[in-house]
């Protein structure tokens, strides 16, 4: 088996994604070469080069490393891509993003978060309490953690903090000593086919579990009774019925203040300044996973009003009275109901405007019913067209499949170059500016580039 200590340079394709990113910083850290190639500059592969690592911007075998030990790609990247052919027929090392950190994670004591929603903030949270404290890992995140900068750090004590993805299977290649499943709603029905073949991934997942090992999972999953581990506790918001649970929620200025219910005790005192109340209950799996590692309960609840929560999830813009805009990350009918009911709870009387970009045509193919259901919950929305990442289009698969399954009265596509002027000619003059605005971005493409141009002309007024 391939180990790290052997490998003196890596070679990334794919290397802006936020999970490759983690990794080529994590072999960074050991003091390895790393270079990498990516379809688009963004701003983490900016960072990344800031960080002295060289990204390239097209296909060019002429430039590539010859004298790497290792090759690592996303399974986004296509199977014709030059430079992974290259590599594959010339007999390199070649291996997904999953199979290395399966490598890395092999000899830790690793804490590995899964779910079709919640894991990144979840993931961050946890990761951020045990640093925090002094308690220490290795994180490896699915997003930047707002406190830090960073989606991977790396630490002394041998423990890491592991997103774990679902796509493609990935989560696997993962050993947990501890393991989260947040959620099972159907995703990815394009590799998986149906529900019940994701939510039998997952039931797999938490067999990965290492003896004597602990898995939390959320309460009421569906097929939950079939989720296996040596210990096994249940999570949720506010049911009792859970093992771990909040009470005695209270909200103020956007802020959440509650005690948490634990396995043999509990904890007062916390306070969170994240939005939407299921970040409240990805709270309640961090802190009971930093109280069986056996933090002090003091510093797991200063910990926690020390967070600032990640990019991108929750992610406020601007907020004042005049004006509430949230950037967030949703790109599942599930995240995208409980962004919008968690920002409508917080700002109560405010018009709340949902500018959402769909993720992939087979997403929106197969849960476009969904999709109409949740967005239903906001005033106004306006539908930018789908990002297709790693797809290419559907017939018949637009965003007007969403809107025309839609009911509220104003729902709008719109260009994603034309989204400036919308703000512009229409969303600003209309403005009720005495009672105050919603407006929320959401989706997983790339409508996080025009989060700052909207911000510039919403400051204006």
């Amino acid at each position: 088996m391939l180990s790290v200590k052997d490998i003196q340079a890596v070679y990334f394709i794919g290397i802006g994604g936020i999970g490759m990113s983690a990794l080529a910083r994590y072999f960074v850290s050991l003091g390895k070469s790393v270079s990498g190639y990516d379809k688009t500059a963004t701003p983490l592969t900016a960072a990344l080069e800031k960080e002295g690592i060289p990204v390239h911007y097209e296909e060019n075998l002429q430039i590539i490393p010859k004298d790497v030990q290792l090759v690592v790609y996303t399974p986004a990247v296509p199977s014709s891509h030059a430079e992974l052919i290259f590599y594959l027929q010339c007999g390199y090392t070649v291996m997904k993003r999953s199979e290395v950190l399966g490598i890395i994670s092999n000899s830790s004591f690793n804490i590995c978060i899964g779910g079709t929603h919640g894991k990144t903030t979840t993931t961050s949270m946890t990761a951020h309490i045990l640093r925090h404290t002094g308690y220490g890992c290795n994180a490896f995140l699915g997003g930047i953690a707002v406190n830090y900068g960073t989606n991977f750090w790396s630490d002394p004590r041998n423990v890491a903090v592991i997103e774990a993805d679902e796509y493609d299977r990935s989560f696997l290649r993962l050993h947990p000593d501890i393991a989260v499943i947040s959620s099972m709603d159907p995703d990815h029905l394009d590799i998986y086919g149906t529900e019940e073949a994701l939510q039998d991934a997952f039931i797999a997942f938490s067999q990965q579990v290492k003896a004597g090992g602990t898995l939390f999972s959320k309460h009421g999953l569906p097929r939950g009774s079939a989720l296996n581990a040596g210990r096994h506790y249940t999570y949720s918001l506010q049911n009792e019925s859970a093992d771990a649970y909040a009470k005695d929620i209270t909200m103020h200025d956007g802020s959440y203040r509650f005690s948490v219910a634990l396995p043999g005790g509990g904890i007062d005192g916390f306070t969170l300044h994240m939005g939407g109340m299921h970040n409240v209950e990805n709270a309640v799996v961090s802190i009971a996973i930093a109280h069986q590692l056996g933090i002090e309960p003091a510093a797991i609840v200063d910990a926690v009003e020390k967070f600032q929560g990640v990019k991108r999830r929750f992610e406020y813009v601007i907020r004042n009275s005049r004006m509430v805009f949230i950037d967030d990350y949703a790109h599942h009918p599930e995240e995208l109901r409980a962004l919008i009911t968690g920002a409508k709870t917080l700002y109560p009387g405010r018009k709340c405007t949902v500018i959402f970009q769909p993720h992939l045509f087979s997403r929106t193919h197969d849960l476009a019913d969904e999709f109409a259901s949740s967005l239903d919950l906001a005033d106004d929305v306006v539908l930018l067209p789908i990002y297709p990442a790693r797809e290419l289009p559907m017939p018949g698969v637009t965003s007007e499949m969403i809107r025309d399954r839609m009911k509220s009265d104003y729902v709008k596509v719109v260009k994603r170059e034309d989204l400036t002027n919308y703000i512009k000619n229409e969303y600003v003059p209309a403005a009720n500016l005495e009672f105050g605005e919603l407006l929320i971005t959401a989706g997983a493409g790339d409508i996080d580039a025009l989060v700052q141009p909207v911000k510039e002309l919403l400051e204006k007024i």
